[in-house]
């Protein structure tokens, strides 16, 4: 029973580590955004939505103090990666894809209508075109990172889910 509540409580730390690291990734495109003039596009709006999707049940998982409510949060934590991974995914194939645009991203409206948008433009609206490609970093575009902190936050979320599937009490 010692060994369950020390991996529960450990269980819990990394939620709140996850949580963290995905709140920094979205401080880190809004330095993009405002510190070096980069417009986010549809796309970077909605992986946005999802690292803070991930953030907030990770920090409500980390409130938890049984192994069912952590896992069902983990579970939702890692729905939220897996759409992360499927919109960076559809970002990198039309940055490597680029299509005429004119100027118009038909996912905008959809994007700028959700309430978020009105109540934080400065942070969810959209100002960009998901064709824009920006230069890289270190190698990477900037979706190519996105997709790989999403593989980098479900990864440990499956495995988790994986090894402490019997643990609900």
């Amino acid at each position: 029973m010692n060994n369950d509540n020390a991996m529960l409580r450990r269980e819990r730390t990394l939620l709140v580590l996850l949580g963290l690291i995905c709140v920094a990734l979205v401080a880190g495109a809004l330095y993009l955004q405002y510190g070096l003039h980069e417009d986010p596009c549809p796309l970077c709006i909605l992986q946005r939505y999802f690292f803070l999707l991930i953030a907030i049940f990770a920090f409500l998982g980390a409130r938890f103090n049984t192994w069912r409510g952590v896992r069902l949060l983990e579970v939702l934590a890692a729905i939220s990666a897996l759409a992360g991974i499927v919109t960076a995914a559809r970002h990198v194939y039309v940055q490597a894809n680029p299509g005429f645009s004119c100027g118009f991203d038909a996912l905008q409206p959809v994007v700028d209508s959700l309430p978020p948008a009105h109540w934080l433009p400065g942070v969810f609206k959209v100002a960009g075109l998901c064709e824009t490609a920006y230069p890289p970093i270190f190698g990477l575009s900037l979706p190519q990172w996105s997709l790989l902190a999403f593989f980098v936050a479900y990864v440990p979320l499956a495995l988790s889910l994986i090894r402490n599937r019997r643990r609900i009490a």
